[in-house]
This record gives structure tokens, sequence and C-alpha cells, in this order.
């Protein structure tokens, strides 16, 4: 069984849609949050997302915000101009559909979460300390969590020190010891390339290949701008950043 792994997809219509075209055959789907937020598209991602086979999904920071769930006053000015403005270009349903997202899940032997496990909305897995701190916090082998908008690995070791892996595009990687793994994003990466991000899982040989496309990064800017975003969302999908 074939699973795509995606997260961060923040209303980014354009990679979300090269994303799918590229990764071939699938037979579930795995989003760890965060599919609204920066971009300009968000019912369009929702919509598409809610259409996937076999989908499972976690809530995000940026999800539980355009839902109040959590207050927008812990993000910066452009990105709570993004969500408020997309509260307006969402359907009820997509909302309900947002509502209804776990924080934090266990699926087959592997622990979701959007942040991390320790703090499935906010906490960010960036550093050796923080994964850490986190792998206390799940019983599992592993953890598949998204929020840092750029792919990772944390490996526990048996002598329980962390240490982190950089995958590039095409790396393919089995877990031996205990991890936290982290796609990349979708949307908005954040490593210093603009190519949307995301990981096939193969179940049954519990492996992992790592995964970037290019799409129309241009025509999304344009799209960010004529929503009356504000325009460092724009230059950040260019900068991947």
């Amino acid at each position: 069984m074939r699973a795509l792994v995606i997260s961060d997809i923040h209303s980014n219509l354009g990679a979300f849609e090269a994303v799918l075209a590229d990764a071939g055959e699938f037979d579930r789907v795995i989003c760890l949050g965060d599919v609204v937020g920066y971009g300009p598209d968000p019912e369009e991602c929702v919509s598409l997302l809610r259409e996937l086979p076999n989908l499972t999904c976690i809530m995000g920071n940026h999800d539980a915000a355009v839902l109040d769930i959590i207050s927008t006053t812990h993000f910066n000015h452009e990105a709570r101009k993004a969500l408020n403005l997309q509260k307006s270009l969402m359907t009820k349903s997509s909302l309900d559909f947002l509502s209804e997202l776990p924080e934090k899940l266990l699926l087959d032997g592997i622990t979701l979460a959007h942040g991390s496990p320790r703090d499935p909305i906010w906490e960010y897995v960036d550093q050796g300390g923080i994964a850490w701190a986190a792998f206390e916090y799940f019983e599992s082998q592993g953890s598949l969590v998204g929020h840092t908008h750029t792919p990772a690995i944390f490996i526990e070791s048996a002598d329980f020190k962390v240490r982190l892996l950089k995958p590039e595009s095409g790396d393919r990687w089995i877990p031996q010891e205990r991890f936290i793994l982290n796609p990349g994003a979708v949307g908005q990466p954040r490593d210093r390339d603009p190519r949307a991000a995301y990981v096939i899982w193969d179940i049954e040989e519990n492996s992992f290949m790592f995964k970037r496309v290019p799409y129309d990064v241009t025509a999304v800017a344009k799209r960010i701008e004529e929503r009356g975003i504000p325009s460092i969302q724009a230059r950040r999908l260019n900068l991947g950043r």
C-alpha cells in the first residue's frame, strides 16, 4: 500500500495539483495539517483534498485559526490578514470539515501531529533538543509531523541521543530506530527550494521516499496579489523561505 504524505498545503492549489500529478498511484492520503493560510485558494484546496481516497487529515494551527479555535494574535500581521480574508472565501461545508479534524492520531503504528506529539498545534520540531523532548510524548516507532515547512528526519538512537537527517528529493529511507519525520511543505517550502515537497510511504515495506516537484510559482504569486493577500506571501514562494 502506498500512502501520499503531505503537509502545509496553505491554500496553494497550483502546488497541490502538481504534487497529485507527480505522485502517481496511491492508496491512501495522509495530510498533516495547515490546508489553509497564506495562499489564494483555501476553498479549492479543501475541496480537492476531500475528494482524495482514504483520507486522514490532522488539524494545523492555520486551520484552527480560520475556525477561531485559536486566536490569530500569535500570528504575524501578514498571516492574520490572509486568514481573515480566507474566512470569507470558504463555504460552511469546508469550514465544518476543518472543524472535525483531530489534533493528534495514531494510524498504522505511526503517530500523526501537525506541530509535534508534545504540542500538536504549535510546537516546531526544528532542532534536536525539541525532538528529544517530543519523543517522550508518543510510544509508536515513529511520528509524522509538519509545521516547519522543511523536510527532515530526527532519529532517536539506542543511547537516547538524537541525530538529524536532511533528505533530498529522491532519497529513500527505511527506519531502523524511532523517528520523527517531516515531509516538507506542499504550498510554502522554507528550505530555499521553491518546489513543492511530499513523501510516498510504502506501508508494507515501511520505506519513505522524499519527492520535490516544480509548479507555476509565478501564476500562484499573481493570484495571491489579485486576492489582496500581502505580497510578501508571493515573494516567499519564489524564494522558498
